[in-house]
C-alpha cells in the first residue's frame, strides 16, 4: 500500500490538541484494502525465520519492479501457527503455508504476475481420513471459518509498529468519544451494562471493579494492564500485545479516564522482549499524535502509561503480588479486604485489568453495550481467545463465541487428535485448571458450566491430552509446576504442595501406599480453602480432576504397580517399552 509514509509526517505535524477529531477523522484508507502481503512476525513465526522470508519477498519483488506496488507487511499472529510460516496475499486472501525462502520466487512469478496459486503451497487439510484439495483463501479453512475472530481483528491486519493502521481501522475513536461526549460515570455504566468479565482467569465483572475505584476517594490513582502470562503453553496475551498493542493502550486510556486516574502501567514479563518493544513504540508514537499526556483532546485530562518488567514470577499474575513488584518490593499477595480498587498500588486505589479485558473496551464503546451483550451466553458474553497446544493437528491461536463447547474448538477448529489415537483428557484454565474428560466434550465454553465441572476458563490456556498421556503424571507436571512457583508466604500453599507432590512422585516411582488417594484429596481441599491467593487455591485443581474423573489410573499405579498409559518409568515393563 503506498502513501502511509508521506501520511505519518502530515499526522505528526497536526497532533496538537485541538487538531484530534481532525486527525482521527480524516480520510486514510483502510490497510485491510489493497494489494499486499501479509508475513507474520510474532515471537513464534521469527523463530521460524520470518524476518528473512520478509526481507526475501522484498527483494523479489524490487526485482520486478513491484515494490511501490505491493506491500510486504509486518503482522501480528496470524493464528494458524501448526502451519507456519504462513504469508497471505490480499486482497484474494490466498493462504500459503509453511513458506521458505527458495518459495518466493514462485509466488512472486506465479501469483503476482502471474494470476494463480501457487498449487503445493496452498493448505490442505490431513485431519480427516484423506488430504483435501488445497484451500484457496484463508476464509474456507475450518480452523478460522468457525472462529469468531473480533478481538482478534486486527491481528494479521495491521502493521503492530505503525499506528496509522490503527487509527485507519477506527483506533482511538472510542477513546476520543469517551473523553469528548461521556462522563467517566456513563463509560462504566456502558461497560457494566455489557456484561463484560475479566479474561485473566477469576471472571469478575469488569464495571463493578471500575465502579469502585472510581467511588473510591483519592487525588491519585492508577490503572494498570496484567500482562505477566505466565501458563505454560499459553500466549494469548502476548500475541495481542504483539499483534495489536494499540488496542490495548486506548482500553487502559479509558479505564483510566473512567476512575479518575492520570498514570497507567503495562506489566509485563521480560521474557517477551518483542512484546515489550511493540508496545514501548506504541507508547511512543501515542505520545507524538497526543493520546497520551496532558490536556487531552483539549480538555483537562492528563493521562500518560508506563512499562514495568517482571521477572517471570508466576505469582505475579496475581493482582497483589503484581503491586507489589511495581513498587519494588518481593512480589508476594497481600491480604485482601482491602481491595486494589479500595486500597491498591502506593495505597492508592488501583484498577487491574488483564490484556484481553482491556482490548474488548474500544469496541463495547464503539459498538455499544448491546452490540456486546449480544454475543456469547446469558452469564458470559462476547469471545474468549485460547492458545490451543497439545495432541492435536491444527494448534494456534483461536478465538470463539463463549458457549462454544470444547468438542467443536477441539475436533473442528483444532482437528481433532494427532495419529489417530483417542481423545483423553482437555486441560483447559492453566495449571490452576481443571483436566476434563471425554464425557465432557459438550460442556459450553463459559465461566459457570466449566465450573460446575471442575474447569475454568482460566486465561486462555488448553492443552489436549490423547490416550497415551497418564493422569498421574499429567497432575504431578501441572502441581510441580505451581510448587516450584510458590511464594512461600503463606503455609497451606508452601508445604501443602511439596507434600502433595511427594506422594505423587511416590505414587509414579511405584511406591504409592493405600491410603495415599485419600491423603491427596484432604491436602487439596486443605490448600484450596486455607492457601492466601489465587494460585495457592487453584494449585491442586489438576490432582482433583484426575482423581474426580481417573481416579482408576490412581489405583492401578498404587495397587497394581501398573501405568496403564505406560509413561511412569518406574512402572513400565519391557514389554510395554517395546509397543509404545
Amino acid at each position: 500500500m503506498q502513501g502511509h509514509g508521506s501520511e505519518r509526517a502530515a499526522t505528526r505535524a497536526a497532533a496538537g490538541p485541538a487538531n484530534m477529531s481532525n486527525l482521527l477523522n480524516r480520510s486514510m484508507n483502510d490497510p485491510a484494502e489493497g494489494r499486499w502481503i501479509a508475513v507474520c512476525m510474532d515471537t513464534g513465526c521469527l523463530s521460524m525465520s520470518n524476518a528473512e522470508l520478509r526481507e526475501t519477498l522484498r527483494e523479489e519483488l524490487a526485482k520486478h519492479d513491484l515494490t511501490g506496488k505491493v506491500e510486504v507487511r509486518r503482522t501480528g499472529c496470524l493464528g494458524f501457527c501448526e502451519q507456519g510460516p504462513i504469508l497471505i496475499v490480499h486482497p484474494e486472501g490466498t493462504f500459503y503455508t509453511r513458506v521458505r525462502c527458495e518459495d518466493i520466487h514462485d509466488i512472486v512469478e506465479e501469483h503476482i504476475l502471474g494470476g494463480k496459486p501457487v498449487e503445493r503451497l496452498l493448505y490442505h487439510d490431513s485431519s480427516g481420513a484423506s488430504r483435501t484439495a488445497g484451500a484457496a483463501n484463508w476464509q474456507e479453512i475450518n480452523f478460522y471459518r468457525k472462529q469468531r475472530r473480533i478481538v482478534l481483528h486486527n491481528c494479521g491486519i495491521v502493521d503492530p509498529e505503525n499506528i496509522d493502521h490503527y487509527i485507519a481501522r477506527g483506533g482511538y475513536r472510542s477513546l476520543e468519544q469517551a473523553m469528548t461526549d461521556m462522563s467517566p460515570e456513563q463509560v462504566i455504566e456502558i461497560v457494566s451494562k455489557s456484561g463484560l468479565r475479566g479474561r485473566g482467569g477469576a471472571g469478575f465483572p469488569t464495571g463493578r471493579k471500575w465502579a469502585t475505584a472510581r467511588q473510591a476517594r483519592s487525588t491519585q490513582k492508577y490503572v494498570i494492564c496484567n500482562a505477566d502470562e505466565g501458563n505454560p503453553g499459553a500466549f494469548v496475551n502476548r500475541s495481542l500485545l504483539e499483534g495489536d498493542p494499540h488496542s490495548v493502550l486506548e482500553g487502559l486510556t479509558i479505564a483510566g479516564y473512567a476512575i479518575g486516574a492520570s498514570r497507567g502501567f503495562v506489566y509485563v514479563r521480560d521474557e517477551y522482549p518483542l512484546a515489550v518493544e511493540r508496545v514501548r513504540k506504541a507508547i511512543q508514537a501515542s505520545r507524538e499524535h497526543h493520546l497520551l499526556g496532558t490536556n487531552l483532546f483539549s480538555r483537562d485530562l492528563d493521562f500518560d502509561i508506563e512499562i514495568r518488567l517482571g521477572a517471570g514470577a508466576y505469582v505475579c499474575g496475581e493482582e497483589t503480588a503484581l503491586l507489589q513488584s511495581i513498587e519494588g518490593e518481593r512480589g508476594i499477595p497481600r491480604l485482601r479486604p482491602p481491595f486494589p480498587a479500595e486500597k491498591g498500588l502506593w495505597d492508592q486505589p488501583t484498577t487491574v485489568n488483564n490484556v484481553e479485558t482491556l482490548a474488548w473496551i474500544p469496541l463495547i464503546i464503539r459498538n455499544g453495550w448491546q452490540w456486546f451483550s449480544a454475543i456469547g451466553t446469558e452469564k458470559s458474553k462476547g469471545t474468549k481467545t485460547f492458545s490451543l497446544t497439545g495432541k492435536i493437528h491444527n494448534a494456534g491461536l483461536v478465538e470463539v463465541l463463549m458457549g462454544t463447547t470444547l468438542r467443536e474448538l477441539i475436533f473442528d477448529i483444532g482437528g481433532g487428535i494427532r495419529d489417530n489415537r483417542k481423545f483423553k483428557a482437555v486441560l483447559i484454565g492453566g495449571p490452576g485448571g481443571g483436566c476434563l474428560p471425554s464425557e465432557y466434550l459438550d460442556t459450553p465454553i463459559d465461566f459457570e458450566a466449566l465450573q460446575a465441572v471442575g474447569a475454568a476458563v482460566g486465561s486462555g490456556g488448553i492443552v489436549v491430552m490423547d490416550e497415551q498421556n497418564c493422569a498421574v503424571d499429567i497432575a504431578h507436571h501441572f502441581l510441580s509446576f505451581a510448587q516450584s512457583e510458590s511464594c512461600g508466604k503463606c503455609s497451606p500453599c508452601r508445604v501443602g504442595t511439596r507434600r502433595m507432590l511427594d506422594i505423587l512422585e511416590r505414587i509414579k516411582n511405584g511406591q504409592g501406599k493405600a491410603g495415599d488417594v485419600q491423603l491427596l484429596e484432604n491436602l487439596a481441599n486443605t490448600i484450596k480453602v486455607e492457601s492466601l491467593c489465587g494460585l495457592g487455591q487453584t494449585a491442586p485443581n489438576p490432582v482433583l480432576a484426575t482423581l474426580r474423573y481417573f481416579r482408576d489410573e490412581y489405583q492401578a499405579h498404587i495397587v497394581e504397580h501398573r501405568c496403564p498409559a505406560a509413561v511412569c518409568q518406574a512402572l513400565v515393563t519391557c514389554e510395554e517399552e517395546n509397543r509404545t
